[in-house]
């Protein structure tokens, strides 16, 4: 048991759409990432997508809508659902997903989830 400073981890993290797990819990990755540009169009079959901003703004193109976030604000897409986050600016992002779930919804082109 520790605290996390999520400014502190983030500030270790120098890459975008480059999740690092800062904590784990009920077998669940709690992460933090950067998003700056777009991210592809993906879906994870077997699980929902949790982002929560921190600090900036993020567009989660979900079918034909756009959600846009600011700090402070979450939003889940459920399991199954098409989407792609963006970030015309820098964005910070803290994601919960379980363990070993691949970021791109494919393990053959997913972003190794480093513990920092």
């Amino acid at each position: 048991m520790k605290v996390v400073n999520l400014a502190e981890k983030l500030a270790m993290v120098d890459t975008h759409w480059d999740p690092k797990v800062v904590a784990a819990y009920n077998g669940n990755d709690i992460m933090v990432v950067k998003f700056r540009g777009a991210f592809p169009f993906h879906d994870h079959p077997d699980t929902d997508d949790f982002f929560l901003v921190i600090e900036g703004e993020v567009m989660l193109d979900v079918g034909d809508e756009t959600h846009v976030l600011g700090p402070g604000e979450l939003f889940v897409v459920p399991r199954g659902v098409r989407h792609r986050p963006r970030a015309e600016r820098e964005a910070k992002v803290l994601l919960i997903e379980p363990k070993g779930t691949p970021n791109t919804g494919d393990p053959a082109t997913a972003a190794k989830k480093e513990r920092i």
